[in-house]
């Protein structure tokens, strides 16, 4: 049995952290499924599209493949804002206005048209926000670091499980290799014999055939009914996909281009086949090699 290193990973995982800091309370969750390369996507609550990078870098230094999707939600983090009266400036304007409205015998203006006055009023965040806000988003990154560590972890555990799976069908596909490989079927003999009766059986349907001619086409149909250079190449693809699984991830695309060799090779081996028997074999290896790969899909 092939043994698992503890870096193969699979590319689905879930992974939901929390934390709270000056009464703001907020929590990241992060979802991965399979993917042909690697997609982080983001839904962020408003103001806080400045993460997005740093989440997309992060996450792109521990994983190498898999569709993910990172959402965060937060409560009770907004700005106070805070109202500032221009003193100096509002006495001017009231100075001007009084002098103008004398002058002219006009009534004076409302408290509303004169604090509308740009200037007058001013709405700050407090002096302190912008570093709380620098403090804030420190603690939330370090909050998406801890469901990232989860997730990877989520992933590992599920590849090993996976590693387990795929060295199991390795076993079985080798094991079918070898009796193929076994199967008198495919010895010289028995392809003589079958194709002996079937030049016996053509002779006597029809005399005029040229016992000669049917003699050389009857070494060309051994040859190419011979299964050698594909059982030697599944041997080969067996022990390149073993390699693979003890190397670790990222070998999920490694892996997919072998399956689809085992069943390259498969399949010619069932084309070539002119024996129940060995039919039979190359059916039940075709089984093994959809199963292994339908599991390799999973696997980053």
């Amino acid at each position: 049995m092939t043994a698992t290193p503890p870096s193969l990973r699979s590319m689905t995982g879930f992974a939901r952290a929390e934390g709270a800091a000056n009464g703001a309370r907020w929590t990241w969750e992060l979802k991965s499924v399979n993917g042909k390369g690697l997609d982080v996507r983001f839904r962020l609550p408003p103001g806080y599209d400045e993460l997005e990078q740093q989440v997309r870098d992060r996450a792109a230094k521990v994983l190498n493949r898999g569709s993910v999707q990172a959402t965060l939600t937060i409560q009770g983090a907004s700005a106070q804002p805070t109202v500032i009266l221009n003193e100096k400036l509002l006495n001017e304007v009231i100075e001007t206005v009084r002098r103008v409205g004398a002058r002219l015998g006009t009534a004076t203006p409302s408290a509303d048209a004169i604090l509308g006055i740009r200037g007058v009023l001013e709405v700050r965040e407090d002096e302190t926000d912008e570093e709380a806000r620098a403090a804030l988003l420190k603690d939330v990154l370090t909050t998406f670091d801890r469901a990232l560590n989860e997730l990877v972890e989520m992933r590992a555990r599920e590849g090993a499980q996976l590693g387990s799976i795929l060295g199991q069908k390795l076993d079985v596909i080798a094991s079918l290799t070898s009796a193929a490989e076994a199967s008198p079927a495919r010895t010289p003999e028995a392809i003589a014999t079958r194709l002996t009766e079937q030049i016996a059986t053509l002779v006597e349907a029809a005399p005029s055939l040229d016992p000669a001619r049917l003699h050389q086409e009857a070494v060309l149909l051994a040859t190419r009914a011979d299964i050698r250079e594909e059982i030697d190449r599944l041997g080969a693809h067996i022990a390149a996909a073993r390699a693979c699984l003890n190397q670790g991830s990222p070998v999920g695309r490694q892996l997919d281009f072998l399956a689809q060799e085992f069943n390259r090779e498969t399949n010619t081996l069932c084309a070539k086949s002119n024996d129940t028997a060995l039919t039979s074999i190359g059916l039940e290896l075709k089984l093994a090699v959809d199963q292994l790969r339908e599991q390799i899909q999973n696997l980053e």
